[in-house]
């Protein structure tokens, strides 16, 4: 509603706004004669990075289905296919029909693409009420170093008594974290993700995606794709029934049998927003499921997804941090693209003005080592990296623990540049906007950022990936012996040890760094630049290298 209580006439509903629930009831305010939509398809947008395919195809997938859907609804829908930028068919639209009505942009991107049309008067934004928390929360998170989710969850909890009863928590505790660290041997059994029913638009969408965007990374899989309303609410319907009852011990598990295991796989659909946040948290409360699933599905939608998204906000993209201004990449970054394709990325047109390649805070120091081609699909030897990098490319999806103990674990012992790193899970996965992107990366997976949201590096040798998944089964390396993950990680302490000795969360680690001994430690020094060399060289590693270069 606009100050003076009339409905707006006509709304632009960008590509992550596609509730029909939520337009409907927020159009048929007024007449729906008079109630309108502008949807722009550019395809600027959808190559200014080379995105997985399946991405482009969600997306189009999605537009297209949610146009028919408020066509259907009796509303006035105009669907702008452009290969020029949403900008500038905005821009067009609006000199033509007048201005036009907007939710609040989730993406730092899009405010700043459209923010010279929104100066101009041409675009009038209005609160996007698809988030749950609000400012006041994420106040409660702010401490001495930095913003913390741990303090922000706990305050959005006992303000909204969810989960909550006469003022404590449900099952005695606010976080079943420490419960949810179950390694998984196949029972009970993971369930296989829904697929859905060919369709003419599915035609079409795999058609144009093949064609048009036959550049683009990844396999096209147009039927494992929820498109329309029907299709999100039985993808979440399947997850209720059979991921969430056993979610939660097994939270954090990878195996080489199941890539998803008991994750709902509903956040591509959630970060487009087909389905409302609040939708899931309710349905999963009145689940049935065990306390501790239902409580750590629930810290993953009010919790860390919000969370990022407030930190987002609040430093303009990691541009302002406590240390000073980020510098900022010139153009969309393409993740080193190149070293797939074996040529450079060339997007359809010019990214508009007000369109950067985002901030590139290096806590660590400016010089980087590039993202090794076996993100890409080189083979390098390493099973837990193959098989997360191999699920990427084959869904544009994966969960939140091969994302960050895996492909974030792994970059960050290499030092890989955290801007090419955050690019590429940009490109690489279908739930990806800078918001999500950038906090994961650049705040957490890497500590690019320092301490702004995170107390530490999230780092580990190869202990964890042998205690959490069965990929050292499968592996020509030996954990404790041949694999060099280990040695990786105690070569990131040593080389960084000036920046991190003071960290109090470090502090019993860098005790035993200080006790390894001088061999060890050339030792795991050579084991860094014999890894990072042969990886960024695009070649496998082998165990006999890494042997002789000790255990």
């Amino acid at each position: 509603m606009d100050p003076h209580g009339a409905a707006p006439r006509r709304w632009l509903i960008l590509p992550d706004q596609l509730d029909r629930d939520a337009w409907r009831g927020r159009m048929a305010t007024t007449a729906v004669a008079r109630a309108g939509a502008v949807l722009v398809e550019s395809r600027e947008w959808l190559s200014r990075r080379p995105y997985h395919r399946q991405r482009v195809a969600m997306i189009l997938l999605n537009l297209r289905a949610f146009a028919e859907e408020l066509r259907a609804d009796g509303f006035d829908v105009r669907l702008v296919r452009t290969d020029g930028s949403p900008a500038e068919a905005v821009r067009q639209d609006v000199s033509m029909h007048g201005p036009l009505d907007v939710l609040e942009p989730a993406e730092r991107e899009v405010r700043a693409e459209l923010a010279p049309i929104i100066e101009s008067g041409g675009l009038r934004v209005h609160p996007n009420p698809h988030w749950l928390t609000r400012d006041s929360d994420f106040a409660a998170a702010k401490g001495r170093d930095g913003w913390r989710m741990d303090a922000f969850y706990r305050a959005v909890r006992r303000r909204t008594g969810l989960l909550m009863e006469d003022g404590e928590p449900v099952g005695g505790k606010l976080s079943f974290d420490v419960d949810n660290r179950a390694r998984w041997d196949g029972i009970p059994a993971a369930p296989e993700p829904p697929r859905f029913a060919r369709t003419a638009l599915r035609d079409e969408v795999e058609r144009e995606v093949t064609s048009a965007y036959a550049a683009h990374p990844g396999r096209l899989d147009v039927d494992a794709l929820p498109a329309t309303h029907e299709d999100v609410h039985a993808l979440w319907q399947w997850g209720v029934r059979a991921c969430l009852p056993h979610f939660g011990p097994f939270e954090d598990a990878m195996s080489e049998r199941s890539r998803g295991l008991f994750h709902t796989r509903i956040s591509p659909a959630l970060n487009l927003g087909r389905i409302a946040p609040a939708t899931l948290v309710a349905d999963a409360c009145a689940s049935g499921a065990p306390i501790q699933s239902v409580e750590g599905f629930v810290r993953q939608v009010i919790g860390w997804r919000e969370f990022v998204r407030h930190v987002h906000r609040a430093t303009d993209g990691f541009r302002t941090l406590p240390s000073g201004a980020a510098p900022v990449r010139p153009r969309p970054g393409d993740a080193g693209y190149a070293r797939w394709a074996g040529r450079d990325w060339v997007p359809a047109a010019s990214a508009p003005p007000g369109v950067d390649g985002g901030a590139a805070p290096s806590h660590f120091g400016e010089e980087r080592t590039p993202l090794p081609p076996a993100y890409w699909g080189a083979t390098s030897g390493l099973r837990c990296l193959d098989h997360a990098v191999e699920s990427v490319w084959d869904e544009g999806w994966s969960h939140h623990i091969t994302r960050l103990m895996v492909l974030g674990n792994l970059a960050t012992l290499l030092d890989v540049d955290a801007r090419e790193l955050a690019d590429w899970f940009w490109v690489a996965y279908m739930d990806a906007w800078d918001w999500v992107v950038e906090p994961n990366v650049l705040g957490m997976a890497t500590y690019a950022a320092g301490g702004v949201m995170t107390t530490k590096p999230y780092v580990a040798g190869s202990a964890y990936i042998e205690r959490m998944s069965d990929h050292c089964d499968a592996c020509a390396f030996t954990p404790g012996g041949t694999c060099p993950i280990t040695r990786l990680y105690w070569a990131f302490l040593a080389r960084h040890e000036p920046t991190l000795r003071a960290n109090p969360r470090l502090k019993l680690v860098m005790g035993s760094l200080r006790r390894r001994s001088a061999e060890d430690r050339e030792r795991d020094r050579e084991a860094f630049v014999h890894v990072r060399d042969v990886l960024v060289r695009g070649e496998r590693l082998q165990p006999a290298a890494a042997a002789r270069r000790g255990r």
